[in-house]
């Protein structure tokens, strides 16, 4: 398979999680309910959760990572177990400016719906003031692909519309009982369109190398994207956030790519996914599932000369697959000169200190 400056304010023990596979069993993971809380000036990323999914990986939490620029708050993904690890690090949804999709698989997704839910109004420290959901759409099936759930394409908007609805019942109740405000009214999801001159499909050229391009900016931050390749999905995203103290990059779920490249050149620091072949190479997974595994993701040195051709400051393994601790990252360290971090659950990095 082909696949500036930064420091970590708080760290910890790195856990093995897989993918699909059994992970290995080791101590607690420290989050931040052990750690430096985030500061409210700067810009600083926390790895929410960084377990590979869908299943359950105790002690990590599902994959998620929050960017936080001068008090606001930007999420990347949903994952299982996030809502709780958010507020451990006292990161209330009342900051929440963005949260960025980066595709439609349920391990990205699935927290949504307590992420909103569970901090909705005032008197939770929740969302009061609206909030973007922006993710990939449309999102057709591969082609042969059965339908047994329909529709046979999704979009980020539907799956918030839809989401929504089969709350529906506790959203109305609520702004009756409560006086909240509606929550559709405080929810506004975007499908992150192509620009016309990227020319991808689904199944024939699902990641055709192309510029990164805006899809979000405020005061405090500018987010462009990029195609990732990570099949069958299509599409599926990186975002970059630019701040005044400098970047960040958030790969979502990918192979080694020039996209990606082109999207961390330069970035002070690079959130990359990772996974250990040989881990899943041992667990006597069926042919298909295997190959699957290897050729929708990136591994250890694949990952280090995505950060060294890019010339990040410094590279952040996250979405682990097979990966216990700093020392399952030599093979990365052998491509990429720079410091490199196998992330905990809650760890807290800088941006540009």
């Amino acid at each position: 398979m082909s696949r500036r400056r930064l420091f970590t304010v708080s760290g910890g023990a790195v856990l093995a999680s897989g993918l699909l596979g059994a992970a290995a069993p080791a101590a607690a993971a420290r989050t931040t309910d052990q750690s430096t809380p985030v500061p409210g000036t700067g810009t600083h990323v926390v790895t929410l959760g960084t377990a590979a999914g869908p299943a359950i990986r105790r002690p990590r939490i599902g994959i998620s990572t929050a960017v936080v620029v001068t008090g606001n708050l930007y999420l990347v993904d949903c994952g299982l177990g996030m809502v709780r690890q958010a507020a451990a690090a006292g990161l209330t949804m009342d900051r929440l400016r963005a949260l960025f999709i980066t595709h439609l698989h349920s391990d990205h997704i699935s927290e949504l719906p307590g992420l909103l839910l569970y901090n909705w109004g005032p008197g939770v420290n929740g969302i009061v003031e609206p909030v973007r959901i922006l993710g990939p759409g449309p999102a057709p099936l591969p082609q042969g692909a059965e339908v047994h759930v329909p529709p046979s394409t999704a979009s980020t908007e539907r799956f918030v519309v839809d989401l929504l609805q089969a709350y529906a019942y506790d959203v109305n109740i609520r702004v009756y009982d409560e006086g909240r405000a509606p929550l559709d009214d405080l929810v506004r999801a975007e499908d992150i369109r192509l620009p016309a001159a990227v020319h991808a499909d689904p199944d024939r050229n699902p990641c055709p190398e192309m510029e990164p391009f805006e899809v979000y900016a405020d005061a405090s931050v500018r987010v462009l994207a990029t195609l990732v390749n990570h099949p069958p999905v299509f599409p599926a995203l990186a975002f970059r956030f630019d701040s005044a103290d400098g970047s960040v990059v958030i790969s979502g779920d990918t192979t080694e790519h020039p996209n990606v490249v082109r999207l961390a050149t330069g970035a002070d620091v690079l959130v990359h996914e990772a996974i250990d072949p040989a881990f899943y190479q041992a667990q006597g997974l069926p042919p298909d599932l295997l190959e699957h595994i290897l050729e929708s993701h990136t591994d250890l040195q694949a990952v280090g000369r995505v950060a060294r051709d890019a010339g990040v400051g410094h590279l952040v393994l996250s979405h682990l697959g097979g990966i216990q601790d700093d020392s399952d990252a030599a093979p990365t360290r052998t491509v990429f000169g720079g410091p490199v971090t196998v992330a905990a659950d809650g760890q807290v990095f800088a941006v540009g200190q």
